[in-house]
């Protein structure tokens, strides 16, 4: 049984379980038990149909995990040739240039420079590819897979640790995909999900004031 927290009540965990990049602890070891304990969590939230239509591929390996940064960096590549082109085009970027935005870019690019030193790294796959699928089948894949993510990262945070929903390699998952073995042409990858004990556990609920502004009662 992993150690926990001090018990956390549920709107304690709801509103501080937080995107942890920075504060990933990357020198003490992560046990394969309390990263099955905290997925076997996950898999108890609900999903379309219980068909559980997803497979997550765990890996410690020292080598594999600095192969899988390399990957990483190579996307971040990607997207920066990408937004060159948006600004060539004139296309308004959707991050507004503010202090809070220079700090989370900041983050963002410690754990592009780390992410081979990170414990343990995750990659959720769903089943099929989703280039093509309808809106209603997109939305009831992805679905199913984001309640069981989201569990495992409350479930990681009760116990201490943390994680960030990580898209960048994704630029390059065919590349991923051949490193892991993952059977490209059947599956989809979530994401990138590094997992690490935190420094420090006294993480606070974050400012979405600007949320507000997003509730609409029976109309836009």
């Amino acid at each position: 049984m992993a150690e926990q927290l001090p018990p956390l009540s549920v709107d304690e965990l709801l509103t501080t379980t937080r995107t942890v990049r920075r504060r990933l602890d990357l020198e003490r070891p992560v046990s394969r038990e309390v990263v099955e304990e905290c997925l076997r969590i996950g898999f108890q939230a609900p999903n379309g149909s219980n068909l559980q239509l997803y497979d997550w591929v765990l890996v410690d390996d020292p080598g594999l995990r600095s192969a899988m940064g390399d990957i990483y960096r190579g996307g971040l590549e990607a997207q920066l040739a990408a937004s060159a082109r948006a600004e060539r085009a004139k296309t308004p970027s959707p991050y507004p240039d503010t202090t809070a935005q220079r700090r989370i870019s900041a983050s963002v690019y410690h754990l592009i420079e780390r992410m081979q030193d990170v414990p343990v790294l995750v990659v959720p796959t769903l089943s099929g590819r989703m280039e093509g699928r309808s809106i209603f089948d997109q939305a009831s894949r992805w679905g199913s897979v984001i309640p069981t993510v989201w569990n495992f990262m409350l479930a990681l945070r009760s116990r201490g640790l943390g994680s960030a929903w990580t898209t960048i390699h994704l630029h390059r998952e065919e590349d991923m995909a051949d490193l892991l073995g993952i059977p490209y042409q059947r599956v989809t990858q979530v994401g990138l999900f590094p997992v690490a004990y935190t420094i420090g556990t006294d993480f606070q609920p974050a400012d979405r004031s600007l949320a507000e502004e997003k509730i609409h009662w029976n109309a836009w």
